[in-house]
């Protein structure tokens, strides 16, 4: 019933959505009243995303090679999204030059990014990597502004910028006294995992626009599926060589039907009801998340280090994100706010699932 119920807003006339891009868009209707059913969506959301490393993890550790882990996920992410955009009924894309910018985006947002997440967690534990990849909306702070006119690198953005920074150098520094080190090798796969959702986040802001969240949603994902599944076909050969555990193929439906899927039906009801920069508080709770899960689960150290970074890590993002609440204590509140890139970066995660 609450699936059916969040379909039917997806659904609603194209001027109730913003005319942009989920996590791209500049969405910012009137701040509504908060009830605890959305707070029960922005939790789930929260959990979903940051539990996604957890799941890479066993899944990795149940015996699925990269590749095969990615294609399973993708193929019943695609395979939600479908379903979910037919029972809405949304109109898809007319322009030849808006699928191939959806293809950009499905190489940039979700195949190379979930290539190095997936391979960097063979090398380093899932809290980690839920640390290293929460670095998105810092990444954006130095890209957005080559690219886009609208952005600008204001005192607080340098300053998250500075601090994140420094929580990063916290994290790997056990690892750079030894540069030939598979931890540091996957610390750096998932700060490029990072840096490719950067990319994807200004390029989705500067081409894609006028289309209902769910299609980019789906479009993406299916164009990577429609990749990664050939490759893991050549190079895994999954059907003969591969022989994942009962956990293993729970990994993949928990990350390809509620990370890659129902995911989005939560952060696009977050998005209507709340805007986008209240949505993008979701990316304080993910390295909350991973550190949690991995350490019940999966029994991965806490350490001083990781909570120390961690820590510094989320006050530079809320420093980046400081700007729109800035402005609406000066009074300006009552002006349309425009989304800041790294305040909706986050919402790239929701491409991801991870």
């Amino acid at each position: 019933m609450a699936v059916r119920g969040v379909v039917a807003r997806l659904a609603m006339p194209a001027r109730n959505w913003p005319t942009g891009v989920g996590p791209t868009a500049r969405y910012h209707p009137a701040m509504q009243r908060g009830t605890s059913w959305v707070w029960l969506v922005f939790l789930t959301l929260g959990f979903l995303w940051g539990s996604s490393y957890l799941w890479i993890k066993i899944g990795l550790e149940g015996g699925l090679p990269p590749l095969t882990l990615i294609a399973g996920r993708l193929s019943l992410g695609a395979l939600f999204l479908v379903t979910v955009v037919a029972l809405a009924r949304q109109e898809l894309p007319r322009s030849r030059r808006m699928y191939g910018h959806l293809l950009v985006m499905a190489i940039v947002n979700i195949v190379l990014p979930f290539i190095l997440i997936t391979v960097g967690e063979q090398s380093i534990d899932s809290a980690l990597a839920s640390i290293l990849n929460a670095t998105v909306p810092l990444t954006v702070i130095v890209l957005a502004p080559m690219f886009l006119p609208d952005e600008r690198i204001t005192l607080p953005r340098i300053a998250g910028l500075a601090v994140g920074f420094a929580g990063v150098i916290l994290l790997v520094a056990p690892d750079l006294v030894n540069l030939s080190d598979s931890d540091l090798t996957g610390e750096l796969m998932m700060l490029g995992s990072s840096i490719a959702y950067g990319v994807g986040n200004v390029y989705a802001r500067r081409n894609v626009h006028g289309l209902r969240p769910m299609i980019p949603a789906l479009f993406q994902v299916s164009f990577a599926a429609a990749i990664v599944v050939p490759l893991a076909l050549v190079v895994d050969h999954p059907f003969s060589d591969v022989h994942p555990t009962p956990g293993a193929f729970l990994a993949v439906a928990w990350l390809g039907i509620l990370g890659s899927g129902f995911a989005y039906l939560c952060y696009f009801t977050l998005l209507q009801r709340w805007g986008a920069t209240r949505t993008s508080m979701v990316a304080y709770l993910l390295p909350v998340v991973g550190i949690v899960l991995g350490a019940l689960v999966l029994g991965e150290p806490i350490t001083l280090n990781r909570i120390g970074g961690t820590l510094l890590v989320i006050a530079g993002i809320a420093l980046v994100n400081s700007g729109p609440a800035l402005r609406r204590i000066r009074g300006q509140s009552g002006e349309r706010e425009q989304v800041p890139a790294a305040a909706s970066d986050s919402g790239a995660q929701a491409e991801r699932g991870a």
